[in-house]
């Protein structure tokens, strides 16, 4: 076998691969090779040859030289985590490379910040078909010695049953093998995989027999790590091996990654998170309703006179979603938390049934019965207040107050939480044969007693304080908007901002409009105003296409690319933005500016505001991307 030598791809300092903190890449089950220590940031081209594998997250590359070798470049330590973020790829997999040609760039001190180690091996995945493989980086080597011919004396036995699995694809016969040896479907709960490693969470360690697993031809590697079973199957066929193992599964499919970042949250964002799940699937009915209440002021603020039925028509369509909004919010969280969705429509739409008097209707009215020096039980025996009061409900001598939440949210939301928890608790015991009956009746039966006498009334008080405080800061003209345009997009950095979503649907709900929508609309554009300055000032038209591209979503309402491909890279594009986004929320608080919907920012939002108000949405949007692009273009300069 011949020696060769390949050049370092990245600039730092040249390491043995034995010194990496990885026992995967250190013990040199990946392969041989070298690691680079404090890489500067980009990844070259160390060959001619072609790209075969470019993970998706940016943060690993397979390589295949012209006469044969294979390169695995992985940057950092358990990078794939990032999900993309700090990495730009400037290749993808299938194209032809020279070498010097740059591959990838990559943020090493924002790695380093998220709390990933940044040293890179280098390996050759293929390195038994060659002697000693040699790294240069400069005047340092590295040289990755071949082993000893004893050191691969003696074929790994068989077990004779495996002899079945022989004549399948490469792929097919390691998934099943590896199904087997984990201790089969039931043992395994969930399964994904990263550029080189197929990661199974087991129910119980005892059944996986780890050395035959090992002995597997194609496998590279196993070890346990984070409560994961990691295999090695290298890049590429990882895959492969991947998509058969979860065929031998279904279940399977959609991996344990989700549940695996949930549990690395912090509270606050674990919170954000199951508000997200719950409110973002009903977001879309919202909007649209929402696009619809825009459009039908905007044709009756130019004079247009409808029939008053089919004005009646319209109204079934923009405000149905909210008269019902606990039936939804209920039937989202059974959905979330694992329940019977029908139960939580069926819970839901109790809390609004039509008999009952309207939770705020009848908050609004209790002043009144202060001044007339009147008890709601008093007024309760008067025809003429009929759903303007409680109902009063007589339970072992106390009389109990009954009231609808039509347009409540948290209510709704603790009220579906219990009931897919009481749902799943009954199963644990209630028979088989009458589970369809019984488990049903009583999760509805205790869910609507304890919805109406403990869950709604404390829930609803609740939330007209928070959401109360939160709505009146909103009003505070100037300031409110400032504090909330200016911050509303570093929320976004830390994943929390779906705690939001409640509050918008509570403020539509109750009031019609949406002032927060218009405010965020302006953080969102500043951000997009600030990236689009770098992209003018960047001389390099690879670059500039590539931030182009980037800041054009924020037009559109998502500024993810714009923020984390551009703005938080350089820092001070960021900061440009979120002045932009102060002061464009605070003129929106200023005049008062309120969409008619949630959902949709910027120039898909214009929909919301064509009820009299487009002509200062256009205004104040034009205001917050002007000062984003105006102070970057002014104040950044790209050689920082």
């Amino acid at each position: 076998m011949k020696d060769i030598k390949i050049s370092s791809p990245l600039e730092g300092e040249l390491i043995p691969l034995n010194e990496v903190n990885d026992p995967v890449f250190a013990g040199g089950a990946m392969g041989r090779g070298a690691a680079v220590k404090n890489p500067k940031g980009k990844v070259f081209a160390p060959f001619d040859g072609e790209i075969t594998v470019f993970f998706p997250t940016g943060h690993a590359i397979g390589l295949k030289s012209t006469d044969g070798i294979e390169l695995l470049i992985h940057v950092g330590m358990d990078t794939v985590k990032l999900n993309g973020q700090c990495f730009n790829p400037k290749k993808e997999a299938g194209d032809k490379i020279k070498r010097g040609e740059l591959l990838l760039e990559f943020d090493p001190a924002g790695i380093i910040k998220a709390g990933y180690e940044t040293t890179t091996p280098v390996v050759v995945t293929n390195h038994a078909d060659f002697g000693d493989i040699t790294f240069e980086l400069g005047s340092k080597t590295v040289v990755a010695k071949a082993p000893s011919a004893d050191a691969n004396a003696g074929p790994v036995a068989k077990d004779a049953d495996d002899a079945q699995y022989d004549g399948l694809p490469d792929e097919e016969r390691v998934a099943k093998l590896i199904m087997k040896y984990v201790g089969g479907p039931d043992n395994v709960r969930t399964a994904e995989h990263c550029a080189t490693r197929l990661r199974l969470i087991v129910n119980d360690k005892s059944k996986i027999q780890e050395k035959k697993v090992e002995n597997i031809d194609g496998v590279k590697g196993q070890f346990f790590a984070a409560q994961q079973y990691q295999i090695i199957c290298g890049t590429g066929f990882v895959d492969k091996v991947t998509e058969e193992f979860i065929k031998l599964k279904p279940s399977l499919a959609g991996g344990g990654g989700k549940e695996a970042a949930y549990e690395q949250m912090s509270l606050v964002q674990k919170i954000s998170r199951t508000l997200g799940d719950v409110f973002v699937p009903i977001i879309p009915v919202l909007v649209a309703t929402g696009l619809f209440m825009g459009l039908r002021g905007a044709m009756l603020s130019l004079g247009s006179n409808w029939d008053p039925n089919f004005l009646l028509m319209t109204q079934v369509l923009t405000d149905t979603a909210f008269a019902f909004l606990p039936a939804l919010v209920c039937w989202s969280t059974m959905n979330k938390f694992g329940g019977t969705a029908v139960i939580g429509i069926v819970l839901g739409l109790m809390l609004v049934f039509p008999a009952l008097p309207n939770a705020y209707v009848v908050g609004g009215f209790a002043n009144d019965l202060k001044e007339m020096g009147m008890t709601w039980q008093e007024a309760a025996a008067i025809p003429e207040y009929a759903g303007k009061v409680p109902i009063p409900l007589d339970i072992l001598g106390f009389t109990i107050p009954l009231v609808g939440y039509q347009g409540s949210v948290l209510p709704a939301l603790v009220l579906g939480i219990f009931a897919a928890k009481l749902q799943h608790w009954l199963k644990t015991f209630i028979p088989d044969m009458i589970d369809l009956i019984v488990t049903p009746f009583l999760t509805l039966t205790i869910s609507m007693i304890l919805g109406f006498l403990v869950v709604g009334p404390i829930m609803h008080g609740l939330e007209q304080v928070v959401f109360g405080a939160v709505q009146t800061f909103l009003g505070i003209q100037f300031i409110g908007g400032l504090v909330i345009g200016g911050l509303q997009q570093v929320i976004v950095i830390f994943g929390v901002h779906h705690v939001f979503s409640a509050l918008e649907i509570y403020l539509l709900s109750t009031t019609g409009a949406d002032p927060f929508n218009a405010i965020i609309t302006c953080a969102t554009i500043a951000q997009g105003g600030a990236a689009m300055a770098v992209a003018f000032k960047t001389a390099d038209p690879k670059k500039r296409a590539l931030y182009v591209s980037s800041a054009v979503p924020a037009f559109l309402g998502i500024t993810e690319p714009a923020i984390f491909g551009i703005n938080l890279r350089f820092m001070k594009p960021f900061i440009y933005g979120c002045c932009g986004g102060a002061v464009g929320g605070a003129i929106s608080s200023f005049f008062g500016l309120a969409g008619t919907g949630m959902g949709i920012t910027v120039l898909p939002g214009m929909l919301l505001y064509m009820n009299g108000q487009i002509g200062l949405y256009i205004m104040v949007n034009l205001i917050a991307c002007a000062i984003g692009f105006g102070l970057t273009y002014m104040l950044f300069k790209p050689e920082e």
